[in-house]
């Protein structure tokens, strides 16, 4: 299964990037802390340039902790990074202290040219589905931006103030046009930053439990039965999901993978790995 998805609005997003970094002391970058490298756009590199970047591992929530750790160790060596979570709470009170310590050095030279302090102006990118919104919502203390459970709910920029002294432009997700390693497309979409209509459920759903079999046995646990092999048929009749004549809805049973992979029930889960 190879899954691509880069809808028009997407493109424009990428042009706008571009007209309007100029504008912008730092980049706020955000990840999914669960695939923390395959949930990082490429493209950013070359269209940031050396514009300051701070990057943000989001729902750490929900991710393996130990694997957390061992992936702030390894991408702070070229960046700052905080791992952090827009539904808890966790982590939001790093990101105003280090986006004024990043900027410390510029507003120093410009103080020196007699400029007076200005607003600190961050751009926030990363993929759809990846909590810009809700962390924005975190920053400001209220629902100051449109929030949803679905790729491509922001669609247009939009500057908000986060705090007295920082202002912050929000833009919507953007993925890249081709996705080289099919694994990472699939990731990105059992993690919801793809729209579902746009592959096969039951097919992405039978990948997610062949991956979490070799890779998380016990989060597979609350879906066996008596027999220790999980599969959308034995997850299916365990869950009663059943249609005329006893036979198993596998869709309905994928369905129930990817939603409880996504809200965290299957426990915490990291599916990019340091080799």
């Amino acid at each position: 299964m190879n899954i691509q998805w880069f809808p028009g609005h997407m493109a424009k997003a990428r042009r706008l990037l571009i007209e309007q970094l100029e504008w912008v002391d730092v980049v706020l970058e955000l990840a999914d802390a669960r695939i923390p490298v395959s949930s990082r756009n490429p493209m950013l590199n070359k269209l940031l340039g050396n514009k300051p970047r701070l990057l943000l591992l989001n729902k750490v929530d929900l991710a393996d902790p130990t694997w957390t750790a061992k992936w702030l160790t390894y991408l702070r060596a070229t960046s700052p990074v905080y791992a952090v979570s827009a539904t808890t709470g966790v982590g939001i009170k790093q990101i105003v202290p280090e986006l004024e310590r990043m900027v410390q050095e510029k507003q120093a030279r410009q103080a020196a040219k007699g400029i007076r302090q200005q607003m600190i102006k961050v751009m926030i990118v990363g993929i759809p589905n990846i909590g810009k919104s809700s962390l924005i919502n975190q920053l400001t203390g209220g629902a100051q931006a449109k929030v949803g459970n679905k790729p491509g709910v922001t669609r247009g920029n939009q500057w908000v103030r986060i705090h007295e002294r920082v202002e912050l432009l929000d833009t919507p997700g953007m993925l890249w046009p081709k996705f080289e390693d099919p694994d990472i497309g699939r990731k990105l979409a059992a993690l919801g930053a793809i729209k579902d209509d746009v592959f096969d459920i039951e097919e992405l759903a039978a990948w997610i439990i062949e991956w979490l079999t070799l890779y998380s046995p016990n989060s597979l646990r609350r879906y066996q039965g008596s027999d220790s092999e999980v599969t959308l048929e034995s997850l299916g009749r365990k869950r009663g999901c059943l249609i005329h004549g006893g036979r198993v809805d596998t869709l309905k049973a994928a369905q129930i993978v990817l939603r409880e992979l996504r809200m965290g029930q299957l426990g915490p889960i990291t599916m990019d790995h340091i080799s």
